[in-house]
C-alpha cells in the first residue's frame, strides 16, 4: 500500500504539514512547575455541578503554580448542540466565579492558542488524520450502520468483546483500488485508527501502566479498538480533538470525571501514536448522594441539584457554593477553615492529593448548613444587592418592592447579624425573600396560630394594651417592661421562670403574650428580635398592623 498516495485521496484539500500547527503553537513560556489546564464541555445545553467541581479543581492547579487555565469548547458532536448552550455555560462559570485566563469568551476568543471552539479547528485535526494515514497509522472504513449492528450482533451470540477490532475490522486492510472506488461511489467513509493493541480474544494481551494525579498508578488493558477519528462529516470524535488539542494548547494536567476511565487506554495509545507527551490526567470521583441508606450516583433526571441552574433559580450565593464544594474537594479544607475563619478561599493550599479517589457524598443540607455560614459574613449591603439581581432575573415581580426603598431592605437584612451570636437566618435568596416578606405589607400573612393557652378574648384585650401603651421612642427595656406589665394585668407571669414553678397560678407567663404581639406584627411565632422589627417598620406600620389584628 502506498500510504502517501492513499492520504491524498482523502485529504486532497489538507496543504499544511503539522510542523506549521508545532511552530503555530509553541510551548508556553511559564514558569518551572507551572500547570496549564482546560475546562471543555460541551455545549449540550446542560452544564452541571461536575463541570464545576472539576472547573475548581483546574483553576486552583493552575493558579497556585504560576500557571494558566483556558475555557475550550468541545462542539464537535452537532448532533446534540443547543442554541444558547455556550452563552449558558460562559454566563454560569463566570457567575461562580471560575475565572479563566484564555479562551472562549461572550465576545469571541481570547488568547494566541484558539481557535477554542473544537467546530472551529477541523482543518488542524484533518492535517494530523493525514498524516496518520501517511504513515500507515489509520485508514478508512465505509461500514454502514447496519454493517456495523450486524457486526455487534454476531459479537454478542458469541459472548466475545464488543467494538471494532482485530478480525472484526473488516475494512482495515481494504486495497487502494478498492478504496479508490468506493470513494468514486460516492460512499461515505469515516477514518480509524490502526490499533497495535493485541485483542483479548488472542490470549497475548497486554496491559498499560498510568499514574493518573488523583488515583496514583492505574493498570489497565492497553486498547485494541480501531476507534474513529474523524467522522464522515470530516469531524473528529472526542478522542481525537482532544489529544490534538491538549497537545496544540500545551494542557500538561487533565481533569476529568471517572466516567473517563474506561476511555483512558485509547487515549494513551493516540498520544503514543502522535509521538506525544502524555499529560497527566486526574481522574475525578463520581458526585454520589444518599438515598434511602446507600449511596448512589447523582441523575440528570432526578436530581435537579446536578445543574447549575438549579443553585441559580434558587439563589444560592457563589462564595457558599465555592465554599462547599472545597470541603469536599479536599478532605483538609474544613480543619483549615477552622485555622483560617477570615482567610479568603484562594489561600487554601489545594492539593490532588487530598481529593478523594471514591464516590464523592454530595450533601445538599451540609451546603445548606455552609451557606448560612458564609451569608452571615457577607455586608448587608452586598446580600440586598446580591438579592435584587437575583430576582431580577428570577422573581421579577418583587423586583420594584425591593427597589423601592433599598435602604429598608438594607436594613431588614442586617437584622440581628452583629454581636458575638449573629443569627444564620439565610440560605439562598429565595428562602431569603421567604423570610422577609412579612416586612412587606404585600407578602404579609399570619402563617402560625396564637399561644394554646392564650384565648381570642385575651389576645384582644393584649393588643388593645399594647397599642394604648406603644411608644416608638421608648428603648428596648422600657419596651419590654411594659409587655411584662401587661402580662401581669391580665394573669400571666411576668417571666417564665415563675410560670413553669406555679403554673396552676398563671395562664401563662411573658413569651406568651410577647409571641401574640409578635404574631400581629409577622404573622409568625418565631422571628428576629422584635423590638428591633418594630424599628425598622416604623411607628406607623407597627400601629396600623396591631390595629388590624384587632
Amino acid at each position: 500500500m502506498d500510504y502517501n498516495k492513499l492520504a491524498e485521496l482523502l485529504f486532497p484539500h489538507i496543504t499544511k504539514d503539522p510542523a506549521e500547527y508545532e511552530a503555530l503553537y509553541p510551548q508556553r513560556e511559564l514558569p518551572m512547575g507551572a500547570k496549564v489546564t482546560r475546562l471543555g464541555p460541551s455545549p449540550t445545553g446542560f452544564i452541571h455541578l461536575g463541570n464545576l467541581y472539576g472547573a475548581f479543581v483546574d483553576e486552583r492547579l493552575a493558579h497556585q503554580s504560576g500557571g494558566l487555565f483556558y475555557l475550550r469548547i468541545e462542539d464537535t458532536d452537532d448532533k446534540r448542540q443547543v442554541d444558547g448552550a455556550v452563552e449558558a455555560i460562559i454566563s454560569s462559570l463566570e457567575f461562580f466565579g471560575v475565572s479563566f485566563d484564555e479562551g472562549a469568551t461572550m465576545d469571541g476568543d481570547k488568547g494566541e492558542y484558539g481557535p477554542y471552539h473544537q467546530s472551529q479547528r477541523a482543518e488542524i485535526y484533518q492535517t494530523y488524520v493525514k498524516q496518520l494515514v501517511q504513515r500507515g497509522a489509520a485508514y478508512p472504513c465505509f461500514c454502514t450502520e447496519e454493517e456495523l449492528s450486524a457486526i455487534r450482533e454476531e459479537q454478542e451470540s458469541l459472548k466475545e468483546n464488543p467494538g471494532y477490532y482485530g478480525k472484526w475490522a473488516k475494512h482495515r486492510d481494504l486495497s487502494f483500488d478498492e478504496i479508490q472506488s468506493r470513494i468514486e461511489a460516492g460512499q461515505a467513509f469515516v477514518v480509524r485508527l490502526r490499533s497495535k493493541g493485541i485483542p483479548g480474544g488472542s490470549g497475548e494481551a497486554r496491559t498499560i501502566s498510568v499514574e493518573d494525579g488523583i488515583r496514583g498508578t492505574l493498570t489497565m488493558p492497553e486498547n485494541e479498538q480501531d476507534v474513529v477519528l474523524l467522522k464522515a462529516t470530516g469531524i473528529p470524535t472526542y478522542h481525537f480533538a482532544h489529544v490534538v488539542d491538549d497537545h496544540l494548547m500545551r494542557t500538561t494536567h487533565v481533569v476529568r470525571g471517572a466516567e473517563w476511565l474506561p476511555s483512558l487506554p485509547i487515549h494513551v495509545e493516540l498520544f503514543q501514536t502522535m509521538g506525544w507527551d502524555l499529560p497527566i490526567y486526574c481522574h475525578t470521583a463520581q458526585l454520589m448522594k444518599m438515598e434511602d441508606g446507600n449511596k448512589r450516583k447523582l441523575s440528570k433526571r432526578k436530581d435537579p441539584e446536578l445543574s447549575l441552574d438549579y443553585y441559580r433559580s434558587e439563589g444560592y450565593h457563589p462564595k457558599a457554593v465555592r465554599e462547599y464544594l472545597l470541603t469536599i474537594l479536599n478532605s483538609n479544607y474544613e480543619e483549615w477553615r477552622m485555622e483560617h475563619p477570615d482567610a479568603p478561599q484562594e489561600a487554601f493550599p489545594f492539593t490532588v492529593e487530598k481529593m478523594s479517589n471514591s464516590g464523592t457524598l454530595f450533601d445538599l443540607d451540609k451546603l445548606n448548613d455552609i451557606s448560612k455560614d458564609v451569608l452571615v459574613k457577607i455586608p448587608a449591603t452586598e446580600l440586598a444587592s446580591f438579592l435584587i439581581e437575583w430576582a431580577r432575573a428570577y422573581k421579577p415581580e418583587i423586583l420594584a418592592l425591593l427597589l423601592e426603598n433599598q435602604d429598608y431592605l438594607i436594613k431588614i437584612l442586617d437584622l440581628g447579624r452583629s454581636g458575638d451570636k449573629p443569627r444564620k437566618d439565610f440560605i439562598y435568596a429565595r428562602q431569603m425573600f421567604d423570610f422577609i416578606s412579612y416586612f412587606y405589607d404585600d407578602y404579609f400573612q399570619q402563617e402560625d396560630a396564637y399561644p394554646d393557652n392564650v384565648t381570642a378574648a385575651d389576645a384582644s384585650v393584649i393588643l388593645s394594651s399594647y397599642l394604648e401603651s406603644y411608644d416608638h421612642q421608648d428603648d428596648q427595656a422600657q419596651w419590654f417592661d411594659k409587655i411584662r406589665g401587661i402580662a401581669q394585668a391580665n394573669g400571666y407571669a411576668a417571666k417564665p421562670k415563675d410560670y413553669k414553678k406555679n403554673p396552676v397560678q398563671y395562664k401563662g407567663h411573658v413569651g406568651d403574650v410577647s409571641t401574640v404581639i409578635r404574631i400581629a406584627l409577622m404573622g409568625r411565632s418565631m422571628s428576629p428580635d422584635l423590638w428591633e422589627i418594630q424599628q425598622i417598620l416604623g411607628e406607623d406600620k407597627t400601629r396600623e398592623r396591631i390595629q388590624r389584628m384587632i
